[in-house]
C-alpha cells in the first residue's frame, strides 16, 4: 500500500517538489516536468521522455548527462497533457530538435502528438518513437499495438547516447526505432499496487499464483499461473522472451531484470542466476546487464525481463556513460554535472502573456485568454453570455456528480485498466468549472466558456479522457460560436456532432470499440431525432441522456478493441466502459440542471420556430 502522502490529489506535485530539491544539481523544474539544470551544447538533439508518474526512476530520474534532456511527468499512471509535453520540450530544445520517447499508450500518443504538432508549427523539428516491447500485450503480427514497459529504458538510453554523441535528429530517431525493433519484454505480478489515498489495490492476485503479462499502470496480467520457484520463473521469463528473438539478430544482448516496486533486490538476484544460465544456454552473451528497479509501478510486487539484441552501434550506446539522479554508468567518464545555474536561454518556462495553451483537434494552437481583459465581450451576444453563465454553473454541478462517483468509476476502470478514470475525470471537470467561471467573469459567450473549460480539462487531467474531453468541448464551442442565438436542439446537435468528429479524429475509435463513443453516438442520434420533430432543447436533452445511459450500460457486452483495456479484453466483458459511464453521468447531470437553470436562460427556438426553453 502507498501509505505516505499529504493530499492524494497533489501527490505528483509533492513528489516532484521533493525530487527537485534533492537533485537540483542535475535538474530544474518546468511546467509539466523537469529538464537538465545546466546548458547543453548548441544544436544538440533534445531527448524528452515521459508518461505518468508512479514509475520512478522512470521518467524524471533519468534526466542528466548521457541520458534524457527532459522528462514530462503526468499524474499517477496518467498521460501528461499536451500542454505539459509542449512546455518541457520547448524548455529542453537547444536548436537541434526534439525526440519524444514514451510507451505506446493511447493517452500519451494523443497528448504528445498534439504537442509535437504545435512545436513543429513553431519551427522546432520534433519526432516521436513509441516503445512497443511488451510481448504479452499483442501477437507478433500486431507488434505495433504492443505496450511499452521496461523496454522503455533501453530505448531511452541508446537514443539519448546517440544524441550525446552528436547525432542529428533523424539519426537519433533511427537509433531509437532500431532499438525498439530489437527489444522484447515479459513481466509477472505477484500483488497489485495501490494508489495514494486508496485502501485497496487496483487488482488482486490470488494467493499462491502470479499474473503473467502485467502492465506497468496497475493493469493485471493477461493470465494466471501457479506461483513458481525463482528458477522456474526465470525459465518462464527467459524462454518467453527468447521465443520472440528478432530475425537475423546477433548473439550479444542488453538485459534488464526489472523490479516493479515491492520485489526485493535479493529476490531479483536469485532469479537472475537462472536467467543468466538460460541466456548462456541459448548462445547469448549478455552485455552490461541491469538488475534492479528501473521502471516501477508504485508498490506492485513483480518483475519483468527485457532483452535487446545489440549490433555494434547499439552496444556502444548501451554502454556509454551516463550520470543522472537515479542511474549512473561509468560516472567517472560522464560529462560533468551541471552546477545548478540556469540553462542557456532557449525560451521561457511558461507563456508570459498570461495565456493557457493546448493542442486543438486539428493540431493547431488553441489559446484561451485568461487575462479577462474584456477583449472578447464585444464579440459575444448577450444571449450567448447568458448561455455561458448557465454552462459554467452546470460544470460545477457535473463536478459534484463526478466527485460522488469517483470511486465507482475507478473500480470499473481497474477491471481491465489502471483504475484512475474517476480521479482523472474529477481533476479535469474541476479545472473546467474553474476556467468556465473565469471566462464568464470576463464576459465570454458560450463558445469561449466551452473552449476555456476544454483547454483547462485537457491540461489538468491529462490521459486519454483528458485530451478527448478537452478537444471535444472546444470543438463543440467553436460550432456554437459566441454570437449565434437563439440556440435550439438543432444547433446543439450540430455541436455534439463536431465533438464526435474530434474524438474520432484524435483517438481513432469507432462505435463498438467500447469507448465513450458508444454512449456519445446514441446521444447524438437521439438529439437528431428530437431536432427533426421540433422537440425543445430541454426535453430533447433529457430524452437523449436516457438513451446514452442505456447505451453506456450496454457496453458491458462489448470487447475493447483499442486503448489500454485491449490486452485484457475478455476480462472487460461484463463490465461497462468507464468512459461511457462517466459521459452518461455528465449528460444526466446536465439534463437535471436544465429545469433549475431555465429561468436564467433566454428563450430558445426549435427548428420549426416554436419557442421553448
Amino acid at each position: 500500500m502507498t501509505r505516505l502522502y499529504d493530499d492524494p490529489a497533489s501527490f505528483t506535485e509533492d513528489m516532484l517538489a521533493g525530487f527537485l530539491d534533492l537533485h537540483r544539481r542535475y535538474v530544474r523544474g518546468v511546467d509539466g516536468g523537469v529538464v537538465r539544470a545546466g546548458a547543453t551544447r548548441a544544436g544538440k538533439v533534445a531527448v524528452v521522455v515521459g508518461g505518468g508518474s508512479g514509475h520512478y526512476p522512470a521518467f524524471c530520474g533519468v534526466v542528466g548527462p548521457g541520458f534524457a534532456d527532459g522528462a514530462v511527468v503526468g499524474n499517477i499512471f496518467t498521460s501528461p497533457s499536451a500542454q505539459q509535453a509542449y512546455e518541457v520540450a520547448r524548455a529542453a530544445d537547444n536548436g537541434g530538435g526534439v525526440l519524444f520517447l514514451f510507451g505506446n499508450y493511447a493517452g500519451d500518443v494523443m497528448n504528445f502528438g498534439l504537442a509535437q504538432q504545435r512545436l513543429r508549427a513553431e519551427g522546432i523539428d520534433t519526432r516521436t518513437v513509441l516503445v512497443t516491447d511488451d510481448i504479452a500485450s499483442a501477437v507478433p503480427a500486431e507488434a505495433d499495438k504492443r505496450r511499452g514497459i521496461a523496454g522503455d529504458f533501453v530505448v531511452f538510453k541508446t537514443a539519448a547516447a546517440a544524441a550525446e554523441a552528436g547525432y542529428p535528429l533523424a539519426e537519433v530517431e533511427r537509433v531509437a526505432q532500431a532499438t525498439n525493433a530489437l527489444t522484447r519484454s515479459l513481466g509477472v505480478a505477484f500483488a497489485g499496487c495501490t494508489l495514494p489515498g486508496q485502501d485497496h489495490p487496483l487488482f488482486t492476485v490470488p494467493a499462491g499464483t502470479m499474473g503473467l503479462g502485467l502492465g506497468i499502470h496497475g493493469e493485471p496480467g493477461v493470465s494466471s499461473d501457479d506461483l513458481p520457484t525463482a528458477s522456474e520463473l526465470a525459465r518462464v521469463l527467459a524462454r518467453g522472451v527468447l521465443a520472440e528473438r528478432p530475425e537475423g539478430a546477433g548473439h550479444r544482448v542488453a538485459a534488464i531484470l526489472n523490479g516493479l516496486g515491492a520485489t526485493k533486490y535479493e529476490e531479483l538476484f536469485v532469479v537472475w542466476k537462472t536467467v543468466a544460465e538460460e541466456l548462456s544456454r541459448a548462445g547469448l552473451e549478455v552485455v552490461d546487464p541491469e538488475v534492479g528497479e528501473l521502471v516501477t509501478s508504485l508498490d506492485m510486487a513483480g518483475c519483468s525481463l527485457t532483452l535487446c539484441w545489440l549490433d555494434e552501434e547499439l552496444e556502444g550506446f548501451w554502454c556509454a556513460p551516463a550520470d543522472t539522479p537515479a542511474y549512473r554508468k561509468n560516472p567517472h567518464r560522464a560529462a560533468p554535472i551541471a552546477d545548478g545555474t540556469d540553462r542557456a536561454a532557449t525560451g521561457s518556462d511558461s507563456d508570459s502573456s498570461g495565456q493557457v495553451v493546448a493542442g486543438s483537434a486539428n493540431g493547431g494552437q488553441v489559446v484561451a485568454d485568461t487575462a479577462n481583459d474584456g477583449a472578447g465581450t464585444a464579440r459575444s451576444s448577450s444571449e450567448s453570455r447568458a448561455y455561458g453563465r448557465s454552462v459554467a454553473e452546470v460544470f460545477a454541478e457535473v463536478a459534484e456528480a463526478i466527485a460522488a462517483a469517483e470511486d465507482e468509476l475507478g473500480r470499473l476502470d481497474a477491471v481491465a485498466g489502471d483504475g484512475d478514470h474517476g480521479r482523472g475525470m474529477l481533476r479535469g471537470v474541476r479545472a473546467a468549472a474553474e476556467a468556465a467561471r473565469g471566462t464568464v467573469d470576463g464576459g465570454g459567450g458560450v463558445a469561449s466558456v466551452l473552449g476555456a473549460a476544454g483547454d483547462a480539462w485537457a491540461a489538468r487531467a491529462g490521459g486519454t479522457s483528458g485530451v478527448l474531453w478537452g478537444a471535444a468541448l472546444r470543438s463543440a464551442g467553436e460550432q456554437l460560436g459566441d454570437e449565434r442565438s437563439p440556440l435550439g436542439t438543432a444547433e446543439v446537435r450540430a455541436a455534439v456532432w463536431a465533438a464526435i468528429e474530434t474524438v474520432q479524429g484524435l483517438g481513432g475509435a469507432e462505435p463498438g470499440d467500447k469507448t465513450l463513443l458508444d454512449a456519445l453516438m446514441p446521444f447524438h442520434d437521439a438529439l437528431d431525432t428530437a431536432a427533426g420533430s421540433g422537440t425543445p432543447l430541454g426535453a430533447a436533452w433529457q430524452q437523449a441522456a436516457e438513451v446514452a445511459d442505456r447505451a453506456a450500460d450496454a457496453t458491458a457486452g462489448l470487447r475493447p478493441r483499442i486503448g489500454r483495456a485491449r490486452p485484457l479484453a475478455e476480462r472487460s466483458v461484463g463490465t461497462p466502459d468507464p468512459g461511457a459511464v462517466s459521459l452518461a453521468l455528465c449528460l444526466r447531470t446536465v439534463a437535471t440542471a436544465f429545469e433549475r437553470h431555465a429561468a436564467n436562460r433566454p428563450e430558445v427556438s426549435t427548428v420549426d420556430g416554436r419557442s421553448g426553453r
